[in-house]
């Protein structure tokens, strides 16, 4: 499918945001380890949260459809998987790295595998802390990425995890902890890649009862005999899904509202509004909304993005109209995701007119007149989705395979079309 957007603005509109990815994959899995029947509430249903949802169900949790979520029926670390089951986690890396360690439960080897890009994402450091734990991992293909075949138990002990590439290789290790037979202790040393989402994980982790003692993001224990109890869980609204919506105000100007937001969320994603408000907007809050205005007057900021990703392409957009340039840094690990995003963002943007520099770990968009054109995000949503926020505000830009959205944010060009911008 081919969108082609038109130039739109001053705006007035309101959206919703969509459910966490981030938070509904974490939710099924704690729902999952828990012993007994739990209710995720408001659950994202999405590309990437069916993968996960999938291959639980793979693994013998039941779940069905109930009220406004999923009734997921744990079984409390005791996982039933087939003889030679296969996992295609497909574009998902969340559900790779995170049921990487969920499969120790099982007591039959299982396979991971994924799409051709996955294959190219590596999972090095989270198979050297499985193993530290007590399971086995095999490579099948190239050493240190997928497709993986885990095995073994979940015995527990002190581990040291390389967490610069991605926090989900601690996500992953914490998740499955209370299990373990023993207490585990996980150490992290250097930098820690998207930090915000060990947030989010203990969160969850704490709302299905599982203890968690931390000092920062340096050091983590989990004591033994404390594992999960079945909850009623509510997914909040996603952050790093509406900041494409909070980037229209200041592209196209005029005010933006969405509902369905926690202002007190510890997603990492929401210092994105900071950023904008650095940059020239006006920004408030309510229960449960954010509002976003701007008359188009922006200017260049530097800022580190190393805890908030996700939205560093929806800032690229923004900074590609702000008046002078815009230094992001903390973008290295972002050559892992999906696609090699700061290449792709520097290299289609320039399509469009912007100056764009890319260096080890940061991106500089320099701020030019742009155009319209053509834009390939190939399976990459965020790429889809962070231009198409520029789309509306230059006019005349096609976005190729637009449904590649449905990774993430299945509803976003419905939402923009209920207020007349597609």
């Amino acid at each position: 499918m081919d969108l082609t957007l038109r130039k739109a603005g001053p705006l007035d509109c309101t959206f919703v945001a969509p459910p966490s990815k981030s938070y509904t994959h974490r939710a099924l899995i704690a729902a999952a380890l828990a012993p007994g029947e739990s209710h995720v509430a408001d659950p994202l249903v999405s590309d990437d949260t069916g993968v996960t949802r999938n291959a639980l169900e793979s693994m013998g949790i039941p779940m069905r459809e109930w009220e406004d979520g999923l009734l997921v029926s744990g079984r409390g670390g005791s996982l039933s998987c087939p003889d030679g089951l296969v996992i295609d986690t497909g574009e998902s890396g969340t559900s790779m790295r995170l049921l990487c360690s969920v499969a120790l439960l099982c007591r039959r080897p299982v396979t991971l595998t994924g799409s051709r890009r996955m294959k190219e994402r590596p999972v090095g450091p989270l198979a050297a802390a499985i193993r530290a734990l007590g399971g086995e991992v095999g490579f099948l293909g190239r050493e240190g990425y997928p497709p993986v075949r885990v095995s073994g138990s979940l015995d527990g002990g002190e581990i040291a995890i390389d967490a610069g590439i991605s926090s989900q290789f601690v996500s992953s290790i914490l998740l499955v902890a209370p299990l373990a037979r023993k207490d585990v202790t996980v150490t992290i040393g250097g930098n820690v890649a998207s930090q915000s989402y060990i947030d989010v994980t203990i969160s969850v982790m704490e709302a299905f009862s599982a203890m968690v003692e931390r000092e920062g993001y340096r050091r983590f224990h989990v004591p033994a005999g404390h594992g999960y109890r079945p909850s009623r869980y509510r997914v909040e609204g996603d952050y790093s899904s509406a900041s494409y919506f909070f980037a229209l105000a200041p592209l196209c100007g005029g005010r933006v509202v969405v509902k369905n937001l926690n202002p007190r969320s510890c997603q990492g994603d929401r210092a994105f509004l900071d950023c904008l408000e650095r940059m020239g907007c006006h920004v408030k809050s309510g229960k449960d909304w954010v509002e976003v205005s701007s008359d188009g007057d922006i200017d260049g900021i530097t800022v580190d993005m190393t805890s908030f990703p996700d939205t560093v392409q929806t800032l690229c957009m923004v900074a590609s109209k702000a008046r002078g340039p815009t230094r992001i840094l903390g973008v290295g690990h972002l050559r892992y995701k999906e696609s090699d995003r700061p290449a792709e963002t520097a290299r289609l943007l320039s399509t469009l007119g912007a100056g764009v520099r890319v260096e080890n770990d940061s991106i500089t968009i320099i701020p030019r007149p742009l155009h319209g054109g053509e834009i390939d995000p190939g399976s990459d949503h965020r790429t889809a989705m962070s231009f198409a926020t520029l789309g509306l505000a230059t006019g005349n830009l096609k976005i190729r395979n637009a449904e590649c959205v449905s990774k993430s944010f299945p509803g976003f060009w419905e939402q923009l079309s209920k207020q007349g911008l597609v």
